[in-house]
């Protein structure tokens, strides 16, 4: 009987990235519609044949970069897990984590780009969304379930509302405040006033 082989993942293609990377920063600056093909190619020192015979076309290459920026925001997700402690250090490592990347400039155009483009590209912007709101929210979900199993949280009934509760006190302030009114505008309070206000507010609700 044969072990299983282990498939190693495909090497991503350099000049793929590099094209995709270039084509973010001009996606994000100038919108899609006033976006074009030959200067991204140009920076990205490959010709307007080869970035066609790549990507087939404008169209394909939005969808690249969103999903590229995607891959990035997981990475970054990556990093936002539970520490060990009492509840209130674990939910205040997230909240802070959580804050931060929520508050990143890059991320908020990511995030307007995606808004604009929706009619145009409803599934993509569907699954940029999704992808985000699934993955934090199960790390949340995580750390509020093994808090309330032990003892440091009350019973939560729902832990996806109530993670659903934490994510939205913060959010608020670090993300949809600068995203409607611009980045030129910024919260007078800290990324870590914000999270532990947030923590202490959900502690009053759900601490044991």
């Amino acid at each position: 009987m044969h072990g299983s082989v282990t498939v190693p993942a495909p090497t991503p293609d350099p000049k793929r990235q590099l094209i995709v990377r270039h084509a973010r920063q001009h996606f994000v600056r100038e919108g899609y519609a006033a976006t074009k093909i030959e200067p991204i190619a140009r920076e990205a020192g490959v010709s307007t044949a080869t970035l066609y015979a790549l990507f087939g076309g404008k169209a394909a290459l939005f969808t690249a970069v969103i999903d590229d920026a995607a891959e990035d925001f997981s990475r970054q997700m990556a990093c936002v897990r539970a520490i060990e402690g009492d509840a209130r250090a674990a939910l205040t490592s997230f909240a802070e984590a959580y804050g931060g990347f929520m508050g990143d400039p890059f991320v908020r155009s990511i995030f307007r780009l995606v808004m604009a483009e929706r009619p145009r590209f409803q599934a993509l912007a569907l699954r940029f969304f999704e992808k985000g709101r699934s993955e934090f929210g199960a790390t949340l979900i995580g750390i509020i379930v093994r808090l309330s199993r032990s003892g440091a949280l009350g019973p939560v009934e729902h832990p996806s509302w109530a993670a659903g509760h934490l994510m939205g006190m913060i959010e608020h302030p670090v993300f949809f405040v600068p995203l409607v009114t611009g980045d030129e505008v910024r919260v007078r309070r800290s990324i870590e006033a914000i999270a532990a206000e947030a923590v202490e507010t959900f502690l009053a609700r759900y601490g044991a």
